[in-house]
């Protein structure tokens, strides 16, 4: 397998897939693709016949600051992985096929961004947001598949796939995770050994606050204050940890019989910065 590499070229391989019948799944990745965007794949094998895998390191939604020119690429390596795993095509497009000449235009996001990763990150999800627009537009695919580790990203998209009346269903993966529990995350590869260690305490912190909360636990603040708390004398630096509604990203202090809600954190081990959630549900 070869990666196609312009617009015309995957636009191409997609309509001759959908010249034979076949329904078409998309997965965008930014590549250093490990198990969690396998996972991802085959579930977009179940809801679609044929698959289609981006991987392209976006630089629209790296802040100046951020780790764009460090973020890990290895194209050959992931495309031979996608053909293993069953993958019709990969799309890799170069910076300038993704943004041709001087760019005009820009998508804007209200509210839903203010806070967790939209609260630290100016521009990220407008970022994201031009970039999946762009794909959906290149590859018209019937089913996008993303990860809830980012489940903002996800709650976003489902936003702009109603508000700007985009075919596609998306859907949305589980959190693969490594046997401790840690996310797995392209980035978890920056930890040193001694981090690599400690990185699974964010998640058993986002559990036990689960835990409580399902048993009924009312008082949420004092349980995010004590678990930042600890997670401080481990070492770890917080960014963000709260609970958040679901339907509009905001920071919540009860939770209601038959609410929606988001538990997460974001949080540094030295230089990497690590995501996690859970959702939760009463």
């Amino acid at each position: 397998m070869e990666a196609q590499r312009t617009v015309a070229e995957i636009r191409e391989k997609v309509r001759s897939l959908k010249k034979e019948g076949h329904t078409i799944g998309f997965v965008p990745t930014m590549g250093a693709l490990h198990e969690g965007h396998f996972s991802l794949f085959r579930l977009a094998q179940q809801h679609a016949d044929r698959v289609i895998v981006s991987i392209y390191v976006n630089p629209e939604q790296f802040a100046p600051d951020e780790d764009f020119e460090e973020y890990p690429r290895q194209l050959e390596e992931d495309v031979a992985r996608c053909e293993k795993e069953g993958v019709a095509a990969v799309f890799a497009p170069t910076d300038e096929m993704m943004y041709p000449g001087e760019q005009f235009l820009r998508i804007e996001v209200d509210e839903l961004n203010t806070y967790m990763d939209g609260g630290s990150r100016p521009g990220f999800f407008e970022g994201i947001l031009l970039v999946v627009n762009k794909l959906f537009n290149i590859i018209r695919p019937d089913i996008a598949v993303f990860g809830q580790k980012d489940i903002q990203q996800f709650r976003i998209l489902q936003e702009m796939v109603h508000e700007f009346n985009h075919d596609v269903e998306l859907v949305m993966g589980p959190i693969k995770r490594a046997n401790d529990g840690l996310a797995l995350s392209s980035r978890n590869a920056y930890l040193s050994d001694e981090h690599r260690k400690l990185a699974p305490g964010l998640y058993r912190c986002l559990s036990y606050i689960e835990r409580q909360i399902s048993e009924g636990a009312q008082n949420i603040k004092l349980l995010l204050d004590h678990q930042k708390s600890e997670l401080q004398a481990k070492g770890f630096k917080i960014d963000y940890l709260n609970l958040y509604s679901f339907d509009r990203m905001k920071p919540v202090e009860k939770v209601e019989s038959g609410g929606k809600y988001i538990l997460a954190g974001a949080v540094y081990l030295g230089e990497t910065r690590l995501i996690d959630n859970v959702i939760v549900e009463r």
